[in-house]
C-alpha cells in the first residue's frame, strides 16, 4: 500500500479522480481515500497544511492503512537561485527548520533526546522520482537536495538567509519534514516532491497565486508517472 500526502485540496483533488475501486474514511477531520492508482493499492489524503496535521496524518497511514511507502507531493518556495519557479526539487533528506534548543548544547534544528538533525529520504525511491520527472516534465528543471520545513510560510529575506547559512536548503515549506520524522520513527520510505511556486522572499505574495497552479500541474503528472513506475 502506497501513502500519498498533499497539504491542500488542489494538490490531491485530480489525483482522487483518477482512482478507481474508491472507499473514503474519515479519520482526524482528513479524509483517506483508499483504492487504486494505475492499478497500484494506495490511500491519497489531504493532510491541511503545518507539521501536526503533517505528523498525524502519517501515523495513521502507519497504524490503520499499513502503508510501505510514502509519497508526499506539494509546492515550496526556493531557497537556491539556480532553482526556478516551476521547478521540481525531490529531497535527499529534510529537516524542521523552526526546532530550537542550542541553550541546550543542541545543534540547530536537532531535536532534544533524539539525536537527529535530518532525516533522509529513500534512495531508491528519490532516484526513480527524478527519472519519472524527467521523462514527464522535460520543460523543467529537477533538483535534488535538503527540504526545510517549519511552521511559517518564508517570505523575509533575513529568514531566508538565516535559513541557506544554516542548512544549505533548496526549498522551504511547512510539512514535509514532520513527514519525514513520522517516516523515520516507523520505518516507512518516504521521498518529499516539492514543485517551486515562489522565491521565498519578498516577492512571495505576488507571485504565490500566479504559480501555484502551474507548480501543481507538474506534481500530479510526476505523481502519476511516479505510482506507474513504482
Amino acid at each position: 500500500m502506497l501513502g500519498i500526502i498533499g497539504a491542500m485540496n488542489q494538490e490531491v483533488d485530480r489525483l482522487k479522480a483518477e482512482m478507481t475501486e474508491v472507499t473514503i474514511e474519515e479519520r482526524a477531520s482528513m479524509s483517506f481515500y483508499v483504492g487504486k492508482l494505475h492499478g497500484k493499492d494506495v490511500v491519497i489524503v489531504r493532510s491541511g497544511v503545518g507539521k501536526v496535521n503533517a505528523a498525524v496524518c502519517t501515523q495513521i497511514l502507519a497504524d490503520r492503512y499499513g502503508v510501505d511507502k510514502v509519497i508526499n507531493t506539494g509546492v515550496a518556495g526556493s531557497l537556491q537561485a539556480k532553482i526556478d519557479i516551476g521547478d521540481i526539487v525531490v529531497s535527499t533528506d529534510a529537516l524542521q527548520h523552526d526546532v530550537e534548543a542550542t541553550v541546550f548544547g543542541y545543534a540547530p534544528a536537532e531535536i532534544p533526546q533524539l539525536g537527529r538533525v535530518s532525516f533522509t529520504a529513500d534512495e531508491d525511491l528519490r532516484k526513480l522520482t527524478v527519472v519519472c520527472c524527467r521523462q514527464v516534465n522535460p520543460e523543467i528543471g529537477v533538483h535534488e537536495g535538503r527540504v526545510v520545513s517549519g511552521d511559517q510560510f518564508v517570505s523575509s529575506d533575513a529568514v531566508k538567509a538565516r535559513l541557506k547559512d544554516l542548512f544549505d536548503p533548496y526549498c522551504t515549506e511547512m510539512e514535509g519534514a514532520a513527514i519525514a520524522q513520522a517516516c523515520w520513527l516507523n520505518d516507512i520510505p518516504f521521498v518529499i516532491i516539492r514543485a517551486i511556486s515562489d522565491k521565498a522572499d519578498g516577492s512571495a505574495q505576488m507571485d504565490y497565486d500566479v504559480f501555484e497552479a502551474q507548480a501543481i500541474e507538474h506534481t500530479v503528472r510526476l505523481v502519476n508517472a511516479l505510482v506507474s513506475a513504482i
